[in-house]
């Protein structure tokens, strides 16, 4: 891009100095003595006053793709922008004004003066840029102030011991497990040893290749596991102890130092804790990578493509297909975009579905139930927890169809996924009011699921009616906290 830069004082010097090798930059001065110490400085000066048409051209205004004013004279703002519109009407112009002065009020005075509407594109005051400047600051001084506090933590951990276990939600999905590897790959700049720990199976085909694709090693452990208690300290991310997280004993909960979430804080979570352990729980952000990428980008983290991609796809998996993103997940976007390898990207989103998957999509179909624009589906006793939230997906697509609930039997719990399109109903609400008190619920405003433990249920005769049971339960539980009345 080439550049014309009108005025070689100081202000005009820095910007020559700071585009110089990146794009083609001309400095027009009119004082002799100044352009020719900027030409001695490898500055490229053509000498002339620039409010005239023939310096303008000497420069090459013909040829120019941008042109900056950076006196702040208005008179000769003026005159300068009158001629150099009079030779280029396209040519972006940017200029500097005094304070007190807007782009309005110039174009005004422009066109009561030449009786023309001349057109400025941009306009920059110093207390506005000094204003910029020192919000820009402020921003990046909040950013890092919990990833400053995370070092720290980290830091105090790592006079005692070497090793961090860093634990997910029982059935993790990319988000969880993106934001483990990457707490991980900060705990290892300060020299510990991790291990990512979940209890629960990974099911979902595209779980299974972003685990697979992206080389990232995970260890599936039960409640009361050796490998846990062997860990001095643990991290929780996207996971709270009273959430969806079964392999913590009581006794375990005191080597909690470090939690990292984006939903909201589960009951009495400051009871479970340890007081000196430290918490970053956003709900206003919409994916815990989007979290861990701010600590990453504070650090200067040189990201590698396999994690890039991780995250990248964390924040998709959990923002709805980027449609719905607070300002940590815009800017955690934009910093990974230009690493990530779209090529593995595309092999994650479109991996072949499971014969499983695809049976538990078509029970989910079978034995919809409607209750005016809502669904509810019963699929069973099954293996694959994360075909729930699958099979939500798809039934939400059915035309009319605003709400969806899903259960299944998986083990000794009953698991749903609830998805809503309706903007008059928060769904992770629902879930927490309908399921909270007997077992566990919540989620964001579109996406929700829920788990309670068979508890009674399991005094039913046989399966049969234990699934009778359950989805009559379920059902009015559901449909209660959605102030819809059966029939």
């Amino acid at each position: 891009m080439r550049i014309l830069i009108l005025g070689g004082g100081i202000l005009g010097r820095l910007i020559a100095e700071a585009l110089r090798g990146e794009f083609e930059v001309t400095i027009i001065e009119k004082d002799e003595l100044r352009a020719q110490t900027l030409s001695e400085g490898g500055l490229n000066v053509v000498h002339g006053d620039f409010s005239y048409t023939a310096t303008l051209l000497k420069a090459g205004i013909d040829k120019a793709d941008l042109l900056v004013i950076t006196t702040m004279d208005l008179e000769t703002i003026k005159k300068t922008v009158y001629v150099v519109r009079s030779n280029s009407k396209n040519i972006p112009i940017v200029t500097v004004l005094p304070d007190g002065t807007t782009i309005e009020s110039i174009k005004e005075d422009l066109k009561a003066s030449f009786e023309a509407d001349l057109n400025i594109d941009y306009a920059i005051t110093p207390m506005d840029a000094i204003r910029d400047a020192l919000l820009a600051v402020i921003h990046r001084i909040g950013e890092k102030k919990n990833l400053n506090l995370l070092l720290k933590k980290l830091r105090e951990l790592r006079e005692s011991a070497d090793t961090l276990g860093i634990i997910m939600h029982d059935n993790p999905d990319p988000d969880s497990i993106a934001s483990a590897t990457a707490l991980a790959a900060i705990a290892q700049t300060l020299g510990f040893k991790t291990k990512i720990f979940h209890g629960g199976e990974i099911t979902h085909h595209e779980n299974r290749a972003f685990i697979n694709l992206l080389g990232i090693e995970l260890t599936k452990v039960s409640r009361g596991s050796y490998e846990i208690k062997r860990m001095p300290f643990l991290a929780l991310v996207d996971c709270q102890p009273n959430g969806n997280l079964t392999i913590l004993e009581e006794a375990d909960l005191e080597r909690i130092k470090i939690v990292i979430d984006h939903h909201q804080v589960l009951q009495h979570l400051s009871e479970l804790l340890p007081e000196d352990a430290f918490t970053d729980i956003r709900p206003e952000v919409n994916s815990a990578s989007s979290i861990l990428v701010e600590y990453l980008r504070g650090m200067n983290y040189p990201l590698t493509p396999a994690l890039a991609t991780a995250l990248f796809y964390g924040i998709y998996v959990d923002t709805k297909k980027f449609s719905k993103l607070s300002p940590v997940d815009l800017k955690a976007i934009e910093f990974l975009a230009g690493k990530v390898d779209y090529e593995i990207l595309d092999k994650i989103e479109h991996p072949d579905i499971s014969t499983e998957t695809a049976e538990i999509l078509a029970r989910a179909i079978l034995n919809r139930r409607m209750y005016k624009n809502v669904v509810i589906s019963n699929v069973g006793f099954i293996k694959n927890r994360d075909a729930l939230a699958e099979a939500a997906d798809f039934l939400l697509r059915l035309e009319g169809i605003t709400t969806v609930l899903v259960f299944g039997i998986v083990e000794d719990y009953i698991e749903m996924s609830a998805r809503t399109r309706d903007v008059r109903v928060n769904i992770g609400k629902v879930m927490k009011e309908a399921f909270g008190e007997i077992g566990s619920g919540g989620g964001h405003a579109r996406a929700g699921g829920a788990r309670i433990p068979l508890g009674l249920f399991k005094l039913a005769k046989d399966k049969n009616s234990l699934l009778r049971l359950a989805e009559e339960a379920i059902t009015e539980k559901f449909l209660e906290a959605l102030n819809i009345k059966e029939g």
